[in-house]
């Protein structure tokens, strides 16, 4: 589990494919002491677990189906990539609750200066819109980020100053692929609705699952959801 406050950037120095999988070989660009095997870390938003490591160094492997979902099977020598260890528990939680592992890839449309910060438009697949809130929270590329406009199709995030210095999006152009993971909270609800939503399950299936689940519409009015 991450929080989606970036730690610092990293470097990836060799990668090594074997078929449709990969190693990557990373060094952290900032102080990440204590590193041991089998630890995740994210990079670019994609939860990976040390394999290896060494002085400054550690190697983490990426599965065809994290390759598919995620832009690390893009990434090339020499390429910078977002960093972040997981979260312990007592530690502080400045972002929001992040798993680390990617939806879908979204395309950066447009970076529009707003004062000092970077207003950017984001495009990804539209059965992930339901979602994404206007004032709720997406990790895109690992960055935590607070949503100021949306819709069906496309989000809208400020980048401040200090996250501009601390992570990758300062390269972000029109045209450019990020890791999307929308709210972690937002899937267990739509999860636990999906069966009483416009084309959802039959009349039957809703009532096995409210009687699995304890969840009916009576419930929802008497405590105050619908």
């Amino acid at each position: 589990m991450f929080t989606g406050i970036i730690q610092g950037q990293g470097e990836v120095l060799a990668l090594r494919d074997t078929g449709t999988e990969r190693r990557f070989t990373l060094r952290p660009l900032f102080s990440l002491p204590s590193i041991v095997d089998g630890e995740s870390i994210a990079v670019n938003g994609a939860c990976l677990s040390v394999e290896t490591h060494g002085e400054g160094v550690f190697t983490a492997y990426a599965s065809t189906e994290t390759l598919s979902r995620t832009t690390l099977g893009r990434l090339k020598t020499g390429d910078s990539v977002n960093m972040e260890r997981a979260l312990a528990l007592g530690d502080r939680l400045g972002g929001h609750l992040v798993s680390g592992h990617v939806d879908c890839l979204a395309t950066v449309r447009s970076v529009t200066g707003a004062g000092q910060s970077l207003c950017c438009r984001i495009a990804f697949p539209k059965e992930y819109g339901v979602e994404v809130i206007a004032k709720g929270s997406v990790a895109l590329d690992g960055i935590s980020l607070t949503i100021n406009d949306c819709g069906p199709d496309f989000l809208e995030v400020n980048i401040i100053p200090d996250t501009q210095k601390r992570t990758t999006m300062r390269n972000w152009r029109p045209g450019t692929l990020v890791n999307m993971e929308t709210d972690l909270i937002g899937k267990y609800v739509r999860s636990l609705l999906g069966a009483w939503a416009p084309g959802g399950k039959s009349a039957a299936e809703q009532t096995a699952a409210a009687q699995t689940s304890g969840l009916s519409r009576e419930m929802l009015l008497r405590n105050g959801f619908i």
